[in-house]
């Protein structure tokens, strides 16, 4: 083969393989478009199933608009870096969509009609720089209903939660309608009239909270069934309930509906039957037959009191308060700080509240939302129904060393506590569910007097109007809990995510050990620096006691020169001591660097040369073709 011949083969080769390039490029842009490979520890550039499942099912259009101010954004980078994460999200959301969901992003410039247009949805703006710019960084969603819902500003300490507030605003613009809540309650939740006063009374301010965002329908207490369009059924101390509506309890859940149950063991908020009885009677409820069923331990009969959360009370009007250890002020240590639920919520007030735990060898999933110190115990039920000073229940009180849960979800699957249908003295023997139909989603809490106004309601009046102002986090609890049970399975199975933050472990490991280390010598160090100047300190004293005359022997000289010396290389080293906290953590960042400045442009040197050496290699094994007058095998490309 001449040469000629050979360039223009290798010419045309050339043409070909760019051709056959550009081909493939086209083919894998269109064939693999918005493919998509997330290599971090924790998925976080993977969207949850839940979260997958509820922009697919879409069957109307859904629009968000992004609001982000760019200019006014730029002198906070950490801000900026979220909004980029929370962009990413929004777009592989839509992605994943079918076209159901719309994004628009827009830099509301001020004074503009963008601005106009997120003032109008209600975001909320934050003052920025010198001249006070507005920033902008909320989300609104508009359905085909003219349905509206916003994210006023995006909070990056809330990032965890980021995916499911994006999720439950689609799933409502999804879902417009109110969600129906059905109430049994054996307390006098709403207004009625109180005829040991003969006044009306008004109703808890949490349920009325409750009517306002959801349609809340009332079961009665002898109910036989569950209306089928209720989908969380919210029990508040459900004492003394009949066989059968126990069994239309246990065969809603077992149909798949959510359950929200507040039982008690000393429900304060519950009135005597005759008020002439006092106080003293049985005041506590429970699910008894379903708990057992369904693997939920709770004891009506016990009190849990907690030493590090007893909120001081007074028990009578002119008594000095003092602290009540089964009245708890639980703050965010108490609460789940990975939970839909509890997040945000600074402070939650429980009275004379019982646990709740797995049974032994249950299979569910167990997640206290609320829980006490390790200072608690559990008390007799039976002491706090006679009790008149709270000081009694420290008698006698030992903390057992045990966290107790309070409140919790719980999540599986149950088994019927009525297999065979109604019990013997129910109205008829019924064919029912004997297991749950997938994993039911129940929240218990041991406390009915959570949702009373009196441990999160003051109520003033000004000018004649009253209102109620909250001082705890109590309604806000519920609402949450409501909302989130009220969702679909889908959005439930969205919780939080990890932070971005990706904290650099080898260096926080590095540090600890050194601090560790470094400081038990800085300690040694300084007992010897304190014992040396001490003996300075008692020569030169000497001295002076003895008046300016005193003549230091040779060996006191001596001594007193080695102090001074020893004092100098003691402090020497305790500088030394300091600034080598740091050593370990600069040598691996100096590897690391060598790394990146090296190792690297090294691989793709070495990379690059054996790849000229193959082309050398092949050029020769050409050459010696055309002079053998024929061409080896395998040398075409």
């Amino acid at each position: 083969m001449s040469t000629r011949a050979r360039k223009t083969w290798g010419a045309g080769a050339l043409v070909a393989l760019a051709a056959a390039f550009l081909a493939l490029t086209i083919v894998v842009t269109f064939a693999l478009r918005g493919a998509r490979l997330d290599l971090t520890a924790s998925r976080l550039y993977t969207i949850a199933p839940g979260t997958e499942r509820i922009v697919g099912s879409l069957t109307e259009p859904v629009n968000l608009y992004f609001f982000l101010s760019d200019e006014a954004s730029r002198s906070n980078p950490a801000l900026r870096a979220y909004a980029q994460r929370v962009r990413e999200l929004l777009e592989e959301m839509a992605q994943r969509s079918n076209g159901k969901l719309r994004l628009t992003v827009i830099d509301p410039q001020p004074f503009s009609e963008d601005e106009d247009r997120a003032t109008d949805f209600g975001l909320a703006a934050v003052p920025v720089g010198t001249n006070g710019e507005p920033l902008y960084f909320g989300l609104a969603g508009t359905n085909s209903t003219d349905g509206r819902e916003t994210i006023g500003f995006f909070q990056p300490d809330k990032e965890e939660f980021l995916e499911y507030d994006v999720a439950s605003l689609v799933y409502r613009l999804a879902h417009p309608k109110k969600p129906v809540v059905g109430l049994l309650s054996t307390l006098p939740v709403d207004a009625s009239f109180d005829q040991m006063t003969g006044q009306m009374r008004e109703g808890w301010a949490a349920i009325q909270q409750t009517r306002e965002l959801f349609d809340v329908r009332a079961v009665a207490r002898d109910a036989k069934a569950i209306d089928p369009d209720i989908g969380v059924l919210l029990l508040v101390h459900p004492k003394d309930l009949p066989p059968a509506t126990l069994y239309a309890i246990d065969q809603f859940v077992m149909r798949g509906g959510k359950l929200l149950a507040f039982v008690d063991p000393v429900a304060e908020s519950e009135r005597p039957a005759d008020p002439m009885g006092g106080m003293g009677g049985d005041r506590g409820s429970d699910l008894a037959p379903l708990f057992a069923a369904w693997g939920i331990a709770y004891d009506p009969k016990q009190v849990i009191g907690d030493l590090a959360h007893a909120l001081t009370v007074s028990m009578r009007q002119g008594e000095p308060p003092a602290p009540h250890v089964a009245v708890l002020a639980l703050g965010s240590d108490a609460m789940a700080q990975d939970d839909v639920i509890t997040r945000g919520l600074q402070a939650v007030n429980v009275m004379t509240a019982g646990t709740v735990a797995p049974k032994d060898g249950s299979k569910l999933e167990f997640e206290p939302l609320l829980r006490t110190s390790a200072q608690s115990a559990p008390i007799p039920a039976g002491r706090l129904t006679v009790m008149t000073d709270p000081g009694e229940l420290l008698e006698g009180f030992t903390p057992t060393g045990k966290q107790y849960a309070i409140a919790a979800r719980v999540h599986g699957r149950l088994k019927s506590a009525y297999p065979d249908g109604l019990p013997a003295n129910g109205t008829a023997p019924g064919n029912g569910l004997k297991e749950s139909k997938g994993a039911a989603d129940l929240v218990i809490v041991a406390d009915t007097d959570i949702l009373s106004d009196m441990l999160w309601i003051r109520r003033q009046n000004l000018f004649g109007q009253a209102f109620a102002v909250a001082w705890a986090n109590n309604g806000d609890l519920l609402a949450n809990m409501l909302d989130n049970l009220a969702g679909s399975d889908e959005l439930i199975s969205v919780r939080g995510r990890q932070s971005f933050f990706r904290p650099f472990t080898r260096v926080d490991e590095l540090r600890r050990r050194a601090d560790e280390r470094l400081r038990e010598k800085e300690q040694e160090l300084d007992r010897e620096l304190k014992d040396t100047e001490q003996k300075l300190t008692a020569l030169e004293a000497a001295r002076g006691d003895a008046g300016a005359g005193l003549v230091l022997t040779r060996e006191q000289q001596a001594e007193l020169e080695r102090f001074q010396a020893e004092r100098l290389r003691i402090r020497r080293e305790l500088r030394d001591v300091r600034r080598g906290l740091d050593v370990e953590i600069d040598r691996l960042g100096t590897m690391l660097k060598a790394i990146n400045i090296t190792l690297v442009p090294a691989l793709l040197a070495i990379g690059a040369l054996l790849l000229a050496g193959l082309r050398r290699r092949r050029f020769a094994a050409g050459r010696a073709a055309d002079r053998a007058g024929g061409t080896p095998a395998g040398t075409r490309v």
